[in-house]
């Protein structure tokens, strides 16, 4: 599963945007001078994280935009579910009677990247953007060894 730019980009932009303490509202043209994302691309999904309420929008002079609630409150799934990115492992669509291999049925390792979907967004659900900006994400996997460490 490889995430696509718009959620990545979601993700990045609001961490910068939680950063961002004492400060008031901040424009898209500083976020998008930091994290080097074109201000339209931004545009676009700051348009879609205020509609889910996930940032305010504040008018006039000094505007810019605003978390809706503190960091340790919004999770990256949120974030991510908000931009309208999918995080689906499987190749078929659930509700269509044509299955993974493009005909009837499904594969024989359909369970596998089910579930393997099932737990990157318990993962996501569980991570706040607090997290990603306090550096308390690497390690989380326990006791799960990288591949490089299995030989």
């Amino acid at each position: 599963m490889k995430l696509s730019a718009k959620g990545r980009y979601a993700v990045m932009a609001l961490a910068d945007l939680a950063s961002i303490k004492e400060k008031g509202p901040v424009t898209l043209a500083e976020i998008a001078d930091r994290q080097d994302i074109s201000i339209s691309y931004l545009e676009q999904l700051f348009a879609k994280l205020r509609r889910h309420g996930v940032v305010k929008g504040v008018r006039g002079p000094g505007g810019g935009y605003r978390l809706s609630r503190p960091a340790s409150e919004i999770n990256i799934v949120e974030i991510i579910m908000a931009v309208d990115e999918q995080i689906e492992t499987v190749a078929c669509n659930r509700n269509s009677e044509i299955g993974c291999t493009g005909r009837t049925g499904r594969c024989l390792a359909h369970d596998l990247w089910d579930e393997l979907g099932r737990h990157i967004y318990l993962f996501l659900s569980s991570v706040t953007l607090d997290d990603v900006l306090n550096r308390k994400v690497l390690g989380t996997a326990g006791g799960a060894r990288l591949v490089e460490d299995m030989g």
